[in-house]
């Protein structure tokens, strides 16, 4: 038997298999899933959202080769590369394979809603939790989920074919941060952080919600639900320190995310360069940036927010649209279909947080001397404009 288990072992790390460099959690790659996408893309077309969209400023050229009839994608330590074959012109392409597809009409149109966060027990954990005084908790998670329940019935009503992909704090991961321990170490040790009793609490409970919770919920969405769109329900804030005692700014802003701007860093992982190719190749792009251009519009209407804007390298703009961004977060790469990601309002802004102690409320009150409706569904309205704006139905 050892010698069985020692032959093993030596195939694998002769063919590469024990050496591939994977984020925590991510499974193994299936590279030959991408052979049903030969044949469904030009040079032109691959060159262009590898290049300016997925790995811009030249973080794709240690992984990628393009040459005029193919591309190369290495697949890990010892494998040969992944080789693509290119259509030889738009109209010779094959048909792309995938589960979604673009739709004229919000009728029949299957969307998942994705309310960010967890909150509940969890809220301090995931640190999307402040409170001031006596004021009611400020929790993301429960804010988000009131907006997608909101949201849910606005887009019903127009025919939309509607689920969430959680109705309460219970998280879509079987795993909780005592299971994630030895994942945990293993993570510090790949980052050169150091490995002590705190470390390793804040990376189990790291994974446990940002990364076993979000891979959860991209099997719900890739495997059983299937939508042709995903609305990824956030809302923003700046620093605010303890929790306890936090710091209120006058800072309020507006911003939206697609899956786009992989570093070289991050291409150094075989599982962030597969998810890479299957967003590229089922073409999410143009639909995420089209239907979060018009989400933009209709959010911008209804809240009056500026477009945050990046200063660091971590995003890119694309389109025309000044709060469209694109960048690489683990839900909008592991989500197979288009993404649309909210980032408005800056929960620790003063105004917004007296609107979060309102709470939910029918018709308008005055906000600093302005009829408002309530936060949760001046949020619903604006979504629900821009993507009726986007099918057709202003």
């Amino acid at each position: 038997m050892l010698y069985v288990r020692t032959a093993l072992f030596l195939l694998l790390l002769a063919t590469g298999a024990a050496a591939q460099k994977l984020t925590p959690l991510a499974p193994r790659p299936d590279w030959s899933s991408l052979d049903k996408f030969q044949g469904t893309i030009t040079k032109q077309e691959f060159t262009r959202l590898l290049t300016q969209v997925y790995a811009p400023r030249g973080a794709w050229q240690e992984a990628f080769t393009i040459t005029d009839n193919h591309a190369t994608v290495a697949t890990g330590s010892g494998q040969p590369p992944f080789r693509l074959e290119f259509a030889p012109a738009a109209a010779g392409a094959k048909p792309v394979p995938r589960y979604w597809q673009p739709r004229n009409s919000l009728r029949g149109m299957r969307i998942a809603l994705d309310p960010g966060h967890l909150g509940g027990e969890w809220a301090r954990m995931e640190e999307r939790w402040f409170q001031i005084g006596e004021n009611k908790p400020v929790i993301e998670g429960n804010m988000v989920l009131e907006v997608a329940e909101l949201l849910q019935k606005e887009l019903e009503r127009r025919g939309a074919k509607v689920v969430l992909l959680r109705t309460s704090s219970k998280p879509a991961t079987n795993l909780r941060p005592e299971k994630l321990r030895t994942s945990a170490v293993a993570s510090l040790r790949e980052r050169g952080r150091p490995v002590n009793p705190a470390s390793l609490k804040a990376e189990s409970e790291r994974l446990f919600y940002r990364t076993a919770e979000i891979h959860a919920r991209a099997r719900l969405v890739n495997q059983r639900y299937k939508p042709d769109l995903v609305l990824a329900l956030h809302f923003n804030a700046e620093a605010w320190g303890n929790p306890a005692r936090p710091t209120l700014t006058d800072l309020n802003h507006l911003h939206l995310l697609i899956s786009g701007c992989y570093s070289a860093r991050e291409l150094e992982y075989d599982d962030q360069r597969y998810d890479l190719m299957v967003k590229l190749l089922n073409r999410s792009f143009d639909q995420e940036v089209g239907v979060s251009r018009a989400v933009a519009q209709g959010m911008a209407r209804a809240t009056g927010l500026p477009a945050y804007t990046y200063t660091g390298d971590t995003a890119i703009k694309v389109g025309s649209s000044p709060y469209v961004w694109a960048r690489n977060l683990l839900a909008n790469r592991l989500f197979e279909c288009p993404v649309v990601y909210l980032e408005p309002y800056v929960m620790n802004n003063r105004e917004v947080h007296h609107r979060v102690q309102l709470g939910d409320y029918s018709g308008r009150r005055k906000i600093n001397g302005t009829p408002r409706e309530s936060i949760y569904r001046e949020y619903v309205r604006g979504v629900v404009d821009g993507l009726a704006a986007y099918h057709g139905r202003p």
